[in-house]
């Protein structure tokens, strides 16, 4: 007997946040690069040739990696003035939403929850 089917789902790639931790889709993220001459970049298509990070698309993730360092780890550099000054730039752009991380109980399952509040509090 021959099964029929529709066709198979698009795999869609996932990627984390490197503040937030969160895993989402690949477009629904930033991707940050360090290109082979040096400088870090906002990547908006996701296609420059070098080492990328992503973030979310929200203020508050990306005050969140500058402050910690967390780009520069995720990126394996050291950000120059310029850099720190582009980003920024970039990241008031971005809308703020409030990301609270809140350590629930763990299920059943074992695993735990992260809560976001998407409310924009411009």
């Amino acid at each position: 007997m021959t099964r029929k089917s529709g066709p198979r789902p698009r795999r869609v790639p996932q990627r984390t946040c490197v503040a937030c931790r969160q895993e989402q889709g690949k477009r629904e993220l930033v991707r940050i690069v360090r290109t082979v001459a040096g400088p870090v970049e906002v990547d908006p298509r996701g296609r420059k040739p070098g080492r990328g990070a992503y973030l979310c698309r929200n203020r508050a993730c990306w005050e969140q990696a500058l402050r910690r360092g967390t780009i520069e780890h995720a990126l394996k550099t050291t950000l120059s003035p310029a850099d720190r000054a582009a980003l920024v730039a970039f990241a008031a752009t971005m809308p703020l939403k409030s990301v609270v991380s809140t350590r629930a109980a763990e299920d059943s399952s074992g695993d735990s929850a992260v809560e976001i509040r998407d409310n924009e509090l411009t």
